[in-house]
């Protein structure tokens, strides 16, 4: 789909209206709808002057959902921003001002007693090792990891 610079502006400000986007999930948009790199540059700095894109304010509401609904860990919330191109400082403090430490850790062991209903296995060592795997996927880190086990096993 080709849209011309006034269109393009139009969208990506009705996308931001809808929920929070970040710089660069505008950008790809604006290069899926054939916007020059230039215009691009341009549309960006009115959405942001206008107030529609705001990494701070992005960060802080990845943060929430992630860590709420989806139940993520600190690690990979971490990383999918670094993939979404926010600055470290940026993502230190949503996370310090969204992740609760106890919140977390309920989490961690919610995911841990269902994960351990789904193994089939009754080798405590392999329960173990997938359980590690599991949570480290979600992104927590190895000491949330074995703190959660010892008070689960």
């Amino acid at each position: 789909m080709e849209l011309n610079k006034e269109q393009a502006l139009n969208r990506a400000s009705g996308l931001c209206v809808k929920s929070e986007h970040c710089e660069s999930d505008i950008r790809l948009k604006l290069r899926q709808w054939s916007i020059t790199p230039d215009d691009a540059d341009d549309i960006i700095q009115q959405l942001k002057k206008h107030k529609f894109i705001d990494e701070q304010r992005y960060a802080r509401a990845f943060v929430r959902e992630k860590s709420k609904f989806n139940k993520w860990g600190e690690i990979k919330i971490k990383h999918a921003l670094y993939a979404k191109g926010i600055d470290e400082e940026t993502i230190n403090e949503a996370l310090e001002e969204n992740i609760n430490k106890e919140d977390e850790a309920e989490h961690l062991a919610a995911l841990l007693r269902n994960k351990r209903k789904s193994i089939k296995d009754d080798d405590k060592l392999a329960v173990r090792v997938k359980l590690i795997r599991f949570a480290a996927g979600r992104g927590y880190s190895m000491d949330q990891i074995s703190k959660a086990l010892k008070e689960m096993l």
